[in-house]
């Protein structure tokens, strides 16, 4: 990040970064609630991505609760005493769970009405870091990321385990796609999180939630159906064979405001082609 000294808190030493990093950052290596004021002494900016078991299986709620609200309280408390004013965190989509059912395109201030535990202590954080900032006057930006993809996944989830099949030339077993998701690139989202950097429109005391998405929906049937064909993969899909998850959420699509929509993303601007092309051939 041109202009930015960067110090980065990792758990331990093994822990290392999934992507390459272009320069290598001042590391804090301990426990999250372990970290102290002077490990974020000289900060202007606490950019938090952490989060405790965000795939599934998801931890306890106890746990959840514990490191997604108290460790994360504890964070923030230690970095307004070393004079960090402007908080970044990196929310999550099915904060809104069920209510996203209801809404084409979810608004920020939909309801959070999450079925599990993870889910459940990112929304309770939400509304817990909200209040934080209204009381302390300081800035806050939540960035609530919708179905992001790409290098350094866990390989679990779906677009690792894809290409995993599909350069192994096996076949790949999904359900049958029809949930709609807003899949968005992870350099489109990196690229999001560093503009907040720079943003002047925020304001002590004034919390601002915002969806970061396209706003445009796909299937995982399309989407799946799109990457087994640009990896050119000889194995089959073998759509329909997996059952949905329980409490599997059908629909979750943003409202996003059309000077934060992000565009710059060669999936969705292709997939689009794609889906246009087909309508019209019917």
């Amino acid at each position: 990040m041109k202009g930015w000294k960067v110090v980065a808190h990792r758990r331990s030493v093994e822990s290392k970064p999934r992507v390459a990093l272009l320069a290598e950052p001042k590391w804090v290596t301990c426990s999250l609630d372990e970290l102290t004021k002077g490990d974020l002494s000289g900060c202007g900016v606490l950019v938090h991505l952490a989060s405790h078991t965000p795939n599934p299986p998801y931890d306890s709620f106890e746990r959840c609760f514990y490191w997604n609200v108290i460790a994360t309280l504890r964070l923030f408390d230690l970095a307004l005493e070393a004079g960090v004013k402007r908080f970044v965190v990196a929310g999550s989509c099915f904060e809104y769970g069920k209510s996203g059912e209801r809404y084409d395109f979810i608004p920020p201030d939909a309801p959070l009405e999450p079925t599990t535990s993870y889910p459940a202590s990112k929304a309770a954080a939400s509304v817990a870091l909200q209040a934080w900032a209204v009381h302390h006057i300081v800035e806050l930006w939540i960035g609530r990321i919708f179905q992001v993809f790409g290098p350094g996944e866990p390989e679990s989830r779906l677009w690792p385990s894809l290409r995993k099949a599909a350069c192994a030339g096996e076949d790949f077993c999904m359900t049958k796609g029809e949930q709609i998701r807003d899949f968005i690139s992870v350099e489109s989202v990196a690229a999001c999180f560093v503009e907040v950097l720079y943003r002047t429109d925020l304001k002590p005391g004034c919390p601002l939630i915002e969806n970061i998405g396209t706003g445009q929906g796909t299937t995982l049937k399309e989407f799946s159906e799109y990457w087994w064909s640009k990896w050119r993969a000889t194995g089959s899909l073998r759509i329909g064979e997996l059952p949905y998850r329980p409490q599997e959420v059908m629909r979750y699509v943003p409202e996003v405001s059309p000077q934060r929509k992000i565009t710059k993303n060669s999936f969705s601007l292709e997939l689009a082609d794609l889906i246009a092309e087909h309508e019209r051939r019917d």
